[in-house]
């Protein structure tokens, strides 16, 4: 059976600045798979005679995978350690994207796209839960607000890679690329990353544990609270990465360059003030700076639904886009800590969660704002308005009134990074 870790001194263990860097590049298996290829996507749909909706199944096929392979790595890293699964998720994504340059219909590339984005959510979960088998406190938090800018960082020059590699390559040479980048990170994982979760700290008994380990998360209304605030935060961030570019180029007429501009500021918003919501956390209150974050969220979406409802300037959408993005980067670092805090022994499973949340509730959001059609902005004000909503209202129930001392396990006196491998 699992055994749950031991209160007592706050785990402290020195990370060389090698490994924190490798687990940092894992966090971008995501946004750059999603993003890089968006570019081609117009050139991939007449090579492949495809719809365009069915083209577009592709994007859905690698949320899908991000979302669902989490709960499956996230346990398993628990139970065999984080390096073993880490190994193969990349290597498996090389094949994926391997797979994905083959493609010789639009059903082999969504299928293969699914098993990108399986392969691909290995490194987010691990690099979640390696971060809480090494911090705690307010290093934890001030690790998550790094993933956060890392994350930002990531959304901004995976379109614009995209965009020259495109100039010099097809789709296919794309994917290609993408088999290189898991290639090196593979590479620099075997080269770095020693195994994070000692074996004598790693769950055990058979795989019907997870599920009481499911239960027992669900079970924490601190922590289900964490998880559905993420959960509704990204979908806001997800129908936002949807709709925004009908909204800017065809309602209010920016240019390519232009919309590059404002997603390029949103973005630097959203590094920006992931990083203060680290560091504010950390001296402050986790609690008082998700709630900042919500506030911000909240009234970044009331502001894109009054902008829509009133048809106001493009200045005020684009502030209120910025707001709103910002303010779900603020609310990331503290909920995410928050949830992972007394779980150092299943940091893996509640990872997990913390993922399928984020993409799934992502996945739901984003094809609701093309419901009313592309001339209008009024459906992503409804939905980025009522996400942040829910997401309020979800702190208030079961964040806000409830306060826990954090659990966690013993200091060690080995380096993070130089513990010896148990793979």
């Amino acid at each position: 059976m699992s055994i749950p870790a031991t209160p007592s001194a706050p785990r402290e263990r020195s990370v060389g600045r090698a490994l924190t860097v490798v687990l940092a590049l894992l966090t971008v298996f995501g946004p750059i798979s999603m993003d890089l290829y968006l570019p081609v996507l117009p050139a991939l749909t007449r090579d492949l005679g495809a719809a365009t909706s069915t083209a577009q199944l592709t994007v859905t096929a690698c949320l899908i995978g991000l979302a669902l392979g989490q709960v499956v790595a996230g346990p398993l890293s628990d139970r065999l350690g984080r390096r073993r699964p880490l190994l193969f998720g990349a290597a498996a994504y090389i094949l994926a994207a391997v797979l994905c340059s083959l493609s010789p219909g639009v059903g082999t590339l969504i299928a293969a796209r699914f098993l990108q984005g399986l392969a691909g959510s290995v490194g987010i979960v691990i690099a979640q839960a390696a971060g809480r088998d090494l911090y705690s406190g307010s290093k934890l938090v001030r690790y998550y607000s790094r993933l956060t800018v890392i994350g930002g960082l990531a959304a901004i020059i995976g379109p614009v890679l995209g965009g020259q590699l495109a100039a010099v390559t097809d789709w296919r040479g794309l994917f290609l690329f993408l088999a290189g980048a898991g290639a090196a990170i593979l590479v620099a994982v075997l080269v770095v990353f020693r195994e994070t979760l000692p074996r004598q700290e790693r769950t055990t008994g058979e795989f019907k544990q997870t599920g009481r380990d499911f239960r027992r998360l669900l079970s924490d209304r601190v922590f289900l609270g964490a998880v559905l605030v993420i959960g509704f935060a990204y979908a806001a961030v997800f129908a936002y990465l949807s709709g925004a570019t009908y909204v800017l180029q065809g309602i209010y007429g920016l240019s390519p360059q232009g919309y590059s501009f404002a997603f390029g500021l949103n973005s630097l918003g959203f590094m920006l003030f992931g990083f203060v919501a680290g560091r504010l956390a950390g001296r402050r209150s986790e609690k008082g700076t998700l709630l900042i974050g919500l506030l911000m969220c909240l009234a970044g979406a009331g502001g894109v639904l009054v902008t829509a409802l009133l048809e106001l300037p493009l200045p005020v959408m684009v502030v209120s886009l910025f707001l709103m993005a910002s303010g779900v980067a603020t609310t990331t670092p503290p909920a995410t800590s928050l949830a992972l805090a007394n779980y150092p022994d299943i940091a893996g499973t509640a990872s997990s969660l913390l993922g399928l949340a984020q993409f799934a509730f992502g996945g739901v959001a984003a094809p609701l704002v093309g419901l009313g059609g592309a001339g209008t902005a009024v459906p992503l004000g409804l939905v980025t308005a009522v996400s942040a909503a829910l997401a309020a209202i979800v702190y208030a129930l079961t964040i806000r009134p409830h306060t826990r001392a954090p659990h966690h396990t013993a200091a060690k006196d080995t380096p993070a990074d130089r513990v010896p491998a148990h793979s």
